[in-house]
């Protein structure tokens, strides 16, 4: 914790003040939000649920929790991811069987693509559940974000 002067806190609402009785200086203590353990609890299995059973957990819980808005980022997060990965596969699934009646070892080509994205969807789901175990907020490059 730092100690300021008086002056340093002129019309700051983002922070609360404390006196110090010793030496007359205000110490900063942040007065930001922190995430419940419920919460951090219910987006650990919002994102292991993506893993697991696609969009249906995170929709589920997008759903049910509309107090919370941790969960609901979260929650809106892993939908976007699992859009966009159907988006991608089915571009992908496409791109296979044009490829295939072009030349069918061609299509081995986007069928390599739909493997590192399963790696890729497991490696963030992973990662989302770490972060959210952590309390932290999660964020999953490369996606097309549909829910705001």
């Amino acid at each position: 914790m730092s100690n300021l002067n008086k002056d340093d806190f002129k019309n700051n609402s983002a922070m609360d003040n404390n006196l110090d009785s010793n030496d007359g200086t205000i110490t900063r203590i942040n007065s930001m939000n922190t995430v419940s353990q419920d919460s951090k609890n219910m987006g650990l299995l919002n994102w292991l649920g993506c893993l697991f059973t696609g969009f249906i957990i995170p929709l589920v819980l997008l759903l049910i929790k509309k107090e919370d808005s941790y969960i609901q980022s979260q929650a809106k997060e892993a939908l976007n991811m699992c859009i966009s990965m159907l988006i991608a596969y089915i571009g992908l699934w496409i791109l296979a069987i044009i490829f295939g009646v072009i030349f069918a070892p061609l299509a081995m080509i986007p069928m390599l693509f739909m493997g590192i994205m399963g790696l890729a969807f497991f490696i963030f789901c992973v990662l989302g559940a770490i972060k959210c175990f952590s309390g932290e907020n999660f964020k999953v490059p490369f996606i097309i974000r549909l829910l705001k």
